[in-house]
């Protein structure tokens, strides 16, 4: 049997242009990925630093908001600066010092592999060898005489990044500075009372969500990073590795663990590598302790802190991450499970609505009996 279907005019042209605008917004969205990312930024700096600025503008006399935000940016700032002074040059220092270790290492290996000298000479392998050696040697001498060329070089990745950096900082201090302002005329828009107070609501409950994870999701950084500095700071006393390494190896592990499920481990793995620059046993003491306290956070530290903070399940947080990450690198990452937390709110409340007009519709209507 022939089923026919008639479409008239107007359904398929509403079709068609429901169709192109979806695929017009997706385009713009994906052409302007990168300003979408810097204001996505600042609004999750500005919610983050809100608290801090409320508290300092009601501790002032004059309860002044714009001289409260300049004090917690003077403060961020201030540690962003103590972050790239404590941790850039010592992990320079050690590299070059690698790079300079080379080729001695090279003609010591070289000189006690008596066994494995034999069997190149059997062989005839010593022209090919020692081409090779030398490549590493000039490698090597150039790649440490080289840096400050090298860095030379990406200044302009550099100046783009503090480029960002500054501008999200701008437009973080003006919504955290005009914040109260937005909301007053958007509350005062309305000429619903009832619905302005639920919206009200509403817009608190994500707001909760993304300051309690910041603070849950600091102090868990800020106790890696201190557990990995004072380890480190251990390892230096035992195996005589510098004990300027420490202060970096915390900072590395807190900025790190700001992302989800898998930063904490890529700090681990890059402090344990510095370490092996200058002690393989250090280095894998340090990686099997931070594998055993890695667990104990997973297990007590962050459920402890961060419970109920989010309420999303371990799916919902893998599949948030991922997303984030693919689509916006590693800030999308770090502010991926708080908007993850905020969709939550949103779908929540919708369930519970279509629960309530559901649960109004079955009630009988007593007038009518």
């Amino acid at each position: 049997m022939k089923v026919k279907i008639e479409i008239d005019t107007r359904t398929f042209v509403r079709f068609w242009l429901v169709v192109i605008g979806f695929v017009l917004a997706a385009f713009i969205i994906y052409s302007a990925r990168l300003a979408l990312i810097i204001i996505a930024t600042a609004i999750f700096l500005a919610i983050a630093l809100s608290p801090s600025v409320n508290r300092l503008a009601r501790m002032l006399p004059s309860r002044s908001r714009v001289l409260g935000t300049a004090m917690a940016y003077v403060a961020v700032v201030v540690t962003l600066g103590l972050v790239v002074f404590l941790v850039i040059p010592p992990i320079v220092d050690q590299t070059v010092k690698f790079a300079q270790t080379v080729p001695n290492l090279l003609d010591t290996a070289s000189k006690q592999s008596v066994g494995f000298n034999s069997l190149i000479n059997h062989y005839n392998l010593q022209p090919e060898l020692d081409k090779v050696v030398v490549s590493i040697k000039d490698g090597a001498s150039q790649f440490a005489s080289g840096i400050g060329s090298f860095l030379i070089s990406g200044i302009g990745s550099v100046l783009s990044t503090i480029t960002s950096a500054i501008l999200i900082l701008v437009l973080a201090f003006l919504m955290l500075v005009e914040g109260p302002t937005w909301l007053k005329r958007l509350w005062s828009s309305y000429g619903d009372k009832e619905r302005m107070e639920y919206h009200s609501h509403l817009l608190a409950r994500m707001y909760n969500v993304v300051t309690s994870y910041v603070t849950g999701q600091l102090s868990v950084s800020a106790i890696a990073g201190s557990v990995s500095g004072i380890l480190v700071l251990t390892l230096a006393l035992i195996f005589n590795t510098p004990l300027n390494l420490a202060i970096p190896s915390a900072a590395i592990v807190f900025i790190l663990s700001l992302i989800p499920l898998f930063g904490e481990v890529i700090g681990a793995l890059l402090v344990g590598a510095i370490l092996a620059l200058n002690s393989v046993t250090a280095a894998i003491i340090f990686i099997i302790f931070f594998v055993l306290y890695a667990q104990v956070e997973a297990n007590y530290i962050s459920p402890k802190i961060q419970s109920k903070r989010i309420n999303l399940t371990a799916l919902a947080v893998l599949v948030a991450v991922t997303v984030g990450i693919y689509l916006f690198g590693i800030v999308g990452g770090i502010i991926s499970i708080p908007i993850a937390g905020c969709i939550n709110v949103l779908a929540e409340d919708y369930f519970a609505r279509e629960r309530k007009n559901r649960a109004a519709k079955t009630v009988p209507n007593l007038d009518n009996l």
